[in-house]
Order: C-alpha cells, then sequence, then structure tokens
C-alpha cells in the first residue's frame, strides 16, 4: 500500500466475534492497526473481543452477510467507524453437514443456499463495497480471503463449504486481476484444520487422533499461525503475492 506502513491502518475482520476471526482481530490490532470487528449474532462475544484488543478506536458492528444490504451497510458503518478502510480480511463463513447420502432434499437445499449466501456472495458483496472505497481514498489496500484445504480435497459430509471456498478462492484471483490497477492486492489463504474453542470437542475426542495424525507434524494447526499469514498477506511488503492462493495445512495436502 502507499501509505506509511508505521501508520495504523482502517481493518474490517469479519466473522471476528470469536475464533479465528478473534485472534486475526487481535492480530491487526497488536500491530498497531484499528479494527472493526463483524458479528453476525454473537453480539456479547463481539463486544469481549472489541473490549480485550490493545489500542483504541476498535468497533463492533452486527450484519448479516446472507443480505446484500447487510453486507454493504456493514462496510459502510466500518468506513464510518474507523475513517475509511484499508484492510479487508472475509472471515465469515457457515459449515454445516449436509452429507449426500443421509440429508433430505429439502435440507440439501437450504445448507447450499446458506453457505451460498454468506460463504460466497457475502463475501462477494463485502469485497466489492470495501474495494470502492479503498479506490475513493487512493491509497490502495489488502483484501485477504480464508478460504480452505476442502476446497482442493473435497469436503464429503460438507460439500456446499468445499464448493463455496473453491469459488471464493476463484473470487479472490479475479479481484487480483481487476484491483490491480488501483493499488490492491488480493490473496486468499487454505487452511487445514486448526484449533478453536468449536473444534474442541472433536480435538479432544476420539476423532482427535486421527486429525492430529492428518499432517506429518502430527498436530493441528493453532490459529495464531493462520492470522501470522494473513497479517503479512495485508502487509506493504505482499504486494507481489497478489492472487496467491496459500495453502497453511502442516503438508497435510499437497496440490500439484
Amino acid at each position: 500500500m502507499s501509505e506509511d506502513p508505521t501508520q495504523g491502518r482502517r481493518v474490517l475482520v469479519t466473522g471476528a466475534a470469536r475464533g479465528l476471526g478473534r485472534v486475526l482481530a487481535g492480530a491487526f490490532a497488536a500491530a498497531g492497526d484499528t479494527v472493526a470487528v463483524h458479528y453476525g449474532t454473537r453480539r456479547a462475544e463481539a463486544l469481549r473481543t472489541v473490549a480485550d484488543l490493545p489500542g483504541t478506536g476498535h468497533t463492533a458492528i452486527g450484519a448479516d452477510l446472507a443480505d446484500p444490504a447487510g453486507a454493504a451497510a456493514l462496510v459502510e458503518e466500518a468506513v464510518q467507524a474507523l475513517g475509511g478502510i484499508d484492510v479487508l480480511v472475509n472471515n465469515a463463513a457457515v459449515n454445516t453437514a449436509h452429507p449426500p447420502a443421509d440429508t433430505g432434499f429439502e435440507q440439501w437445499v437450504a445448507a447450499w443456499q446458506q453457505h451460498t449466501a454468506v460463504n460466497l456472495l457475502g463475501t462477494a458483496h463485502v469485497s466489492h463495497q470495501a474495494a470502492r472505497h479503498m479506490i475513493a481514498q487512493g491509497r490502495g489496500g489488502r483484501i485477504v480471503n480464508i478460504g480452505s484445504r476442502g476446497a482442493f480435497r473435497g469436503e464429503p459430509d460438507h460439500p456446499a463449504y468445499g464448493a463455496t471456498k473453491a469459488a471464493v478462492h476463484a473470487l479472490g484471483q479475479s479481484l487480483a486481476v481487476a484491483l490491480a490497477p488501483h493499488g490492491i492486492a488480493v490473496a486468499s489463504v487454505a487452511p487445514g484444520f486448526f484449533r478453536t474453542e468449536r473444534v474442541a470437542e472433536r480435538l479432544h475426542g476420539p476423532s482427535g487422533e486421527a486429525i492430529r495424525d492428518q499432517s506429518p507434524f502430527g498436530r493441528v494447526a493453532e490459529p495464531e499461525e493462520i492470522a501470522s499469514a494473513v497479517l503479512w498477506l495485508a502487509s506493504p511488503e505482499a504486494q507481489w503475492a497478489s492472487g496467491t492462493v496459500l495453502d497453511l495445512n502442516g503438508a497435510s495436502h499437497l496440490r500439484t
């Protein structure tokens, strides 16, 4: 970005009430940035995330990303609260099981609609609105998408999740080409399994050992490891990484 990298940036992280989003918000705040923490329904947790961030000026903003108007309003409110936007991290996503052999058609359709509305269209709409503001500011910017290893190796029990994350990777590459003339770099990360409170029961249950054994390191990632990569991709030094999809899976899945 063309702005002085020593000055704090204005950052919007979607789906940041807890889990990876909370860690991402903390990483940016620790770097001296001001963060807008988006949440869907977990207002109390989002407020707690904001309260725990180092620095001042952070804010929590609720929005339903399945609603295009909600996605647009989120960006507008973040811009008003932060005084602009320099970095967008698209982290919000849904991931509910719907194995095709065991899911009725009505539930199957609902799962696909929900995943598409939030994971893909929500990401696309927030990115569009953030990019428009970045262009108007004339200072460049960064967009980083949280994708998934499942986009490449398949998600048999969560096929809509894998498919929409593959689409998010493709969206990021299209935006990377389209927005480069405006100094906006766009990249994605594709994490494998990582530790959050949402998966703690699985990691400590009967399936925990098998999950850890997916990686030759014999463990899952810590969310701070994902956040470190995102922080770099959002940095001024990472412009030439625009268009990349960075695998973060501990060699549990190798693409050719």
